[in-house]
């Protein structure tokens, strides 16, 4: 298993166990007071602040290290001062965890022999070989790897480091007897210890030292464990918890690397956060811890747990497997209760927070729909507030359209402005989509999986990146509305997406109904406010409306001009067919006069057998005459009443807007230019 750390110019490589930089400062400010210790940090020339070093649970770069060590020996002017900064390491504060663990070994030959597997917690830049072990002495050789550069202090600190194991089990130092520093003109150094044996000392002498340091061990352990408990309280944001979790980690277990693995609550993708190891590496991990894979001796690993919940699994990573010890598995599960109990609250927390903030969307909802008047908007409305109530990635709300037959997208919330698009531009048929069809028969909703949809609606959930979908049909009064979704992308879906999720996607659902049909009878009440019903033209009032607007928005250089229309003997029709043969005589009119008129045109009943024709951006005053012509050709042709021909003719006024001209106006020249036409049964010609 690679690791991370190098000499690369991004952050603090991981390479050096705050634990050495803990001592360091402890050391030097016990000979020389605070003031060597601001002296050391700022020859040394390090980023890191005092806290920061003294930090157990932290990790630095060999580089600082080294700086560290050269900066120790110029500020207290010893040569020797890595040395006994080694040797003083029980005083200095060595990782309470550590020291249990090596205590319950029983014996420094044990301690020796485990010392590679120790090395490891430290450091990862150097290995260690137990070359020799008896009773009473040790030969170690510690090799630096390549493309670091050698430091006789490193030498001298792990030198001193080794004198300090005897004093675990209560005995006096150690003593280096012999010592060769880059044996060979290598990347080597060589020494051995030796030490006193117990039998040589007084049954108190041995016990009561071993006692104490024990005891002290305990109740740092203790300590860290309540400080732990203290700083992961400390917080309400969830990341900011996860981190702390996998920074403290270090404390009950020193290692190069942590990974902390938690089952997301709800659902979705699991939340990973890991110190030491690269990305990409942490997410596999991740899976595989979850998915109850054995790490192997790489690993330390246990449970993230509470006596309600199971959270995930919190695991401190070895290179290579070297570094795990025994009883480590059980300093690290008592700190994962810890960890649990941290996440218990803050799940907790957030499980009221979402509510609350759920509660307060819907509360929002309800305000927003009340204000919002026509279907456009409520469906905006809906859209956006589907993500904050259901707790989707994204969301949709699709209307039925009977007269064509299909679904299409009104409204989209979280879609990039591309991806919202191809979701409106892409309609849903039927004949295309089995599942808009179970909607349409069933009217239930439907969870909808990328993996299984039907090959056209698999490809527009890949388009606008989707992957699991619940689809709700709106129904009003049993009428098929249309329907409400909420998606997410992939991995980020709740496992159960029927409880929970449908119950409050179905909260809004009544809501977007009763909104959406609220707004079709106000848009049918506006409609027949504004049309004519007979033949579903503009009627008076609407024809003024657009008339001002057009007024108000023409340019200098484009005209405006009005047509006003009557029939000539409409009469005799509604006299010799019937007022149902008149009725459809107009509707036939309508029909020709929106077929000859351009795109930009209005055309408007305004009463009886008049209509009237609004015509802007016309770049020269005759055009609006050619155009009055095209009017007065569509009447050429007989209309077809009751199986009979009927020949109905028109009189048309045309009247082109003058600077200062209102609208009334307008229409008023253009009625009277319509019946002087009328009188004289001549071509239309200006108002005047």
């Amino acid at each position: 298993m690679t690791l991370s750390g190098g000499r690369s110019a991004g952050p603090e490589a991981r390479e050096t166990s705050g634990v050495t930089t803990a001592g360091l400062l402890t050391y030097v400010e016990a000979q020389g007071g605070r003031d060597a210790v601001a002296r050391l940090l700022e020859r040394a020339g390090v980023t890191a602040t005092a806290e920061e070093l003294a930090d157990q649970s932290r990790w630095f770069s060999y580089a600082t290290r080294v700086r560290l060590f050269s900066a120790a020996t110029e500020v207290l002017d010893d040569p020797d001062v890595m040395f006994h900064v080694g040797a003083a390491a029980m005083r200095s504060g060595l990782a309470h965890s550590l020291l249990l663990v090596l205590r319950a070994l029983g014996t420094p030959r044990q301690v020796f022999r485990r010392m590679p597997r120790t090395a490891a917690k430290f450091t990862t830049v150097s290995t260690m070989d137990i070359l020799t072990t008896s009773a009473t002495s040790a030969t170690a050789a510690l090799h630096l790897h390549e493309g670091y550069e050698h430091s006789a202090l490193d030498c001298d600190y792990a030198r001193g480091l080794a004198t300090t194991v005897p004093e675990i089990f209560g005995l006096p130092p150690g003593v280096i007897v012999s010592s060769q520093c880059r044996v060979g003109g290598g990347r080597t150094c060589v020494y051995e210890v030796t030490w006193e044996r117990r039998s040589r000392l007084g049954r108190r002498r041995r016990s009561d030292g071993a006692a104490d340091r024990e005891l002290a061990a305990l109740r740092g352990q203790l300590h860290t464990l309540q400080s732990a408990a203290t700083d992961l309280v400390g917080s309400d944001d969830l990341d900011t918890v996860l981190s702390r979790i996998v920074a403290r980690a270090g404390e009950a277990v020193l290692a190069p690397a942590h990974l902390l693995a938690v089952a997301a609550p709800g659902g979705g993708r699991p939340l990973v956060h890991s110190a030491g190891i690269p990305d990409d590496q942490a997410q596999e991990l991740a899976r595989r811890l979850l998915a109850g894979e054995d790490l192997g001796s790489a690993a330390v690993v246990v449970d993230v747990a509470s006596a309600r919940r199971w959270h995930g699994r919190l695991a401190a990573v070895y290179p290579s497997g070297e570094g795990s010890m025994n009883d480590e598995y059980a300093m690290l599960a008592a700190y994962a209760g810890h960890a649990a109990a941290a996440l218990e609250l803050l799940f907790a927390l957030d499980g009221a927070r979402l509510e609350a903030s759920r509660a307060g969307a819907l509360l929002a909802l309800a305000h927003e729909l009340a204000a919002a008047e026509d279907v456009d908007s409520i469906s905006s409305v809906v859209a956006e507030a589907l993500p904050r109530v259901v707790g989707c990635s994204s969301a949709s709300v699709m209307l039925w359209d009977a007269s064509a037959g299909q679904l299409k997208a009104l409204a989209s919330a979280n879609l990039t402005r591309e991806r919202s698009g191809i979701l409106v531009e892409t309609p849903l048929r039927p004949e295309d989509t089995p599942e808009l069809v179970d909607l349409l028969t069933t009217r239930e909703p439907r969870i909808i999986r990328d993996a299984d949809s039907s090959p056209g609606l698999q490809r527009l959930l890949a388009q606008i990146g989707v992957a699991d979908v619940v689809a709700l049909p709106l129904v009003a009064d049993g009428t098929f509305v249309g329907v409400a979704t909420a998606s997410w992308d992939v991995g980020e879906a709740p496992e159960e997406l029927h409880g929970d999720v449908l119950a409050r996607l179905r909260g809004v659902g009544d809501q977007a109904t009763s909104a959406l049909r609220r707004a079709q009878l106000l848009e049918t009440v506006r409609h027949q406010a504004t049309h004519d019903a007979l033949t579903g033209l503009p009627n008076r009032v609407l024809f003024r409306e657009r008339l001002l607007a057009e007024l108000s928005s023409s340019g200098e250089q484009a005209h405006l001009a009005v047509l006003f229309c009557d029939l000539d003997r409409f009469k005799g029709v509604n006299d010799a067919l019937g007022h149902a043969a008149g009725d459809e005589l107009l509707r036939q009119v309508a029909a020709r006069l929106r077929a000859v008129i351009r795109p930009c045109d209005t055309v408007g009943r305004l009463s009886g057998d008049e209509f009237a024709l609004i015509l802007p951006g016309l770049v020269d005053p005759q055009d609006a005459y050619g155009l009055a012509g095209r009017v007065a050709d569509c009447f050429a042709e007989p209309f077809r009443l009751d199986g009979r021909e009927v020949a109905v003719g028109t009189s048309v006024g045309v009247a082109v807007h003058e600077p200062g001209s209102s609208a009334e106006e307008l229409l008023r020249q253009a009625d009277a230019a319509m019946y002087r036409h009328k009188q004289g049964h001549r071509s239309p010609r200006p108002a005047g």
